[in-house]
């Protein structure tokens, strides 16, 4: 934790009941970001909280200072996040924190999204209402970064994830990968997909697997689930056509042969690219709203996606067995490098357990 000067100190255990108070809409805010908060009155006692819980409910400021009602009136809201000062789906923050009659809002973060950034702190700053920024700003980012990073580049935050042997293979010679993990890890990828806007597979995937692709019901909205095709040489019969519990996305570029499409059951959307890129999926898929999606394709469609720039994040599930052949299949095609000091070098790393098997967390 950064230093904090002495008039941040005293917010820190508030700001800390604020994080947590966001973390209770983890995965179901997009486009929007995780905010908590709560409010004290003049004496410091607690007299509201609350949390955004999702794009066009009330924001969390409002859901705090409307349970706090009257008792807010000088006293201090303590926020994740920098109060909105535009007029969106909802009302501006500010506005109804000025008219609360508070006379202090303690921030976490500063809101990159340039419509508020710094914006909001300006405007409560000009109404007399004193204003602390900083408390616990490392914590409050990091809830926030993937809306962070949609915001300031246009595209979701990617996480490629896939499960392999000790010895690095994905599956046999003979095409067989069931199941590599055993049944805590398998959970564990649901609970991933359930924080997740959206799962992409490439056409080999639904061709060979036929997966389902959702949260197995832990999650409210199940993700969007996204088929990658260039070609759209798809099976008529899969899973995911019944679109009756989750959305279901073709994308395709301009080799598509679009007739495929005359025989699908209603309800499935199409979206076809200029060209069979990831960076422009991602855009597209931004652009309806997702700030963190999951890959979960074979090694071609996910070497392409980290040339790309599309992968920020890696969780590998290592299982204890040694499926050994030279021609087994491996999680990742070729980079086409030709020394070890030009390949990728990946950080932080995270190690957990999931029954007999291992997860690793890296980012890029």
């Amino acid at each position: 934790m950064v230093n904090l000067h002495e008039d941040q100190k005293k917010w820190v255990p508030w700001m800390r009941r604020a994080i947590q108070l966001a973390l209770l809409a983890e995965g179901r805010t997009s486009p929007n970001p995780l905010v908590g908060a709560i409010v004290t009155d003049s004496r410091g006692r607690l007299v509201g909280e609350g949390f955004h819980s999702g794009a066009g409910n009330p924001h969390a400021e409002i859901e705090a200072l409307t349970q706090a009602g009257k008792k807010s009136v000088d006293g201090t809201i303590v926020v994740t996040l920098e109060p909105c000062c535009h007029q969106g789906l909802t009302p501006p923050c500010t506005e109804a924190i000025i008219k609360a009659g508070l006379k202090r809002v303690v921030i976490g973060m500063i809101d990159p999204d340039p419509r508020v950034s710094g914006n909001g702190i300006s405007i409560l700053k000009d109404s007399g209402i004193e204003v602390i920024v900083g408390v616990l700003s490392q914590e409050c980012e990091s809830i926030n970064r993937e809306f962070s990073f949609r915001v300031r580049h246009g595209r979701p935050w990617g996480v490629l994830k896939w499960a392999m042997s000790l010895d690095g293979r994905i599956g046999l010679p003979n095409g067989c990968s069931k199941w590599i993990t055993d049944i805590p890890a398998r959970t564990s990828v649901h609970q991933i997909r359930s924080k997740c806007d959206a799962v992409i597979v490439g056409g080999e995937t639904v061709r060979v697997d036929n997966p389902l692709l959702t949260s197995r019901g832990k999650s409210n909205v199940e993700p969007l689930r996204v088929i990658f095709s260039r070609s759209l040489n798809l099976p008529k019969a899969a899973k995911l056509w019944d679109t009756k519990i989750a959305r279901t996305i073709i994308a395709y570029g301009p080799e598509g042969n679009e007739a495929f499409f005359s025989d699908l059951p209603e309800g499935i959307e199409k979206l076809r690219l200029n060209k069979n890129d990831p960076s422009e999926l991602l855009s597209a898929l931004a652009k309806k709203g997702c700030n963190k999606i999951l890959w979960e394709c074979g090694p071609q469609l996910a070497t392409s996606a980290i040339k790309a720039n599309c992968v920020q994040e890696l969780v590998v599930f290592v299982a204890p067995k040694l499926l050994g052949g030279k021609s087994a299949m491996s999680p990742l095609n070729s980079f086409g490098f030709e020394s070890i000091s030009s390949t990728y070098k990946l950080q932080h790393s995270f190690l957990d357990r999931k029954g007999e098997d291992l997860c690793l967390r890296l980012l890029f």
